[in-house]
């Protein structure tokens, strides 16, 4: 089979024809595949063989509405945020302890920010912290990770660029760990932050010229 070929017979559904997919992506050890379901509040996780086919999905009903981003901890821990709809003051996130085989048990139901219309999760690469980027206010709140892996709130407003206005979407933290990235494609621009040792976030600046078609963050 060449290099990157699609396996014959591989495609597998959704839990529901409505499923409104927002995120797809392996366990850190690949034996599992999870997909975030905005249009069923739901989360599909599969199981991957050796062959790397799929079986499933098992689905599980999210803590809270509108599943959007999500990360996953080196041990096991997937940590979703939770757009509410967009509604105003809503956003919140969640915890689930994931098994080997991609089956999914909730840790922390739905925590609250007091932000509105959250997108993205990035996790600090000590696994101690989760920023999520709430698009409907331009912040991004950061939440700690306690070692029985619930969530708490740590700070409402971790960072901002122009605080009470849309834009923050995308967001990424470099491979070192350094620093946390995240697209305003409505400024078309990359705000950066770097990352304290508890969780802080300090501006580093605004680099101005991103595509106003902008999609997607990725760091090294």
């Amino acid at each position: 089979m060449a290099s990157g070929a699609a396996l014959a017979g591989s495609a597998r559904p959704l839990s529901g024809a409505d499923a409104d997919p927002a995120q797809i992506s392996f366990t850190p050890c690949g034996g599992a595949l999870i997909a975030t379901e905005r249009g069923t509040n739901s989360i599909s996780s599969y199981t991957i063989d050796e062959h790397g086919y799929a079986q499933g999905p098992t689905t599980i009903k999210s803590s809270g509405q509108t599943p959007y981003g999500f990360g996953l901890t080196k041990d096991g821990s997937l940590i979703v945020s939770e757009a509410f709809g967009g509604a105003m003051g809503a956003a919140a996130a969640s915890s689930y302890a994931v098994s080997g085989t991609g089956g999914l048990t909730m840790v922390s139901g739905s925590v609250g920010n007091t932000r509105s219309e959250v997108c993205w999760v990035a996790l600090t690469n000590d696994d101690r912290f989760a920023y999520v980027t709430n698009f409907g206010d331009g912040t991004v709140s950061c939440y700690e990770i306690t070692a029985d892996r619930s969530l708490r709130l740590h700070e409402p407003v971790a960072g901002s660029n122009r605080q009470g206005e849309k834009g923050l979407r995308d967001e990424a933290i470099s491979g070192d760990g350094r620093y946390l990235y995240a697209i305003h494609a409505d400024a078309q621009k990359l705000c950066g932050w770097a990352v304290g040792q508890d969780g802080q976030l300090t501006p580093v600046g605004e680099f101005e010229g991103v595509p106003g078609t902008v999609a997607g963050l990725a760091a090294s």
